[in-house]
């Protein structure tokens, strides 16, 4: 349940989610504009490195409100993407997506996930550290287009 008390659900993104998860990449600013063959390849479970994809649906609106995919290397995951859509934003549609992440990686016995960050995206580091990340470096000049510095944050997963 997000914070609008609309019903969201958490599950794994499926094929058929690719032209949402497209349009909502495509309407933000700063969000990873990946090719579909990139998500394609998180939905594969023979994949190397092995993905988790999740989307939010908001099950009143029939449709993808965000997404996240991260990769799983031993007991350490990376965020590598996280995108809500701006009608479900500061609704609590990122933080549910980040707890049924959470929940879904302490089952794998993965105990560590990681991020970066833009030092400028001022709601992303305030979502994370209210999900228990905390800042653990800094990569200078890290993103370009404009040049950045990276904020590097982790959490671990008791």
């Amino acid at each position: 349940m997000s914070s609008t008390g609309a019903a969201v659900r958490v599950r794994k993104m499926q094929a058929a989610d690719l032209d949402r998860v497209m349009e909502i990449a495509g309407s933000l600013n700063g969000a990873p504009q990946w090719p579909v063959s990139a998500y394609l390849r998180a939905l594969d479970a023979e994949a190397v490195p092995r993905r988790v994809a999740l989307v939010a649906e908001d099950l009143e609106a029939g449709a993808v409100a965000g997404f996240l995919v991260a990769s799983v290397v031993a007991a350490e995951a990376e965020l590598e993407t996280i995108a809500v859509a701006a009608e479900g934003q500061r609704r609590g549609v990122g933080r549910l997506l980040l707890a049924e992440l959470a929940n879904a990686l302490r089952m794998e016995q993965v105990n560590e996930i990681i991020l970066e960050v833009r030092r400028s995206n001022l709601a992303a580091l305030t979502l994370y550290r209210s999900c228990g990340l905390v800042e653990t470096g800094l990569r200078p000049r890290y993103y370009a287009d404009p040049v950045e510095d990276a904020v590097l944050m982790g959490r671990r997963l008791g």
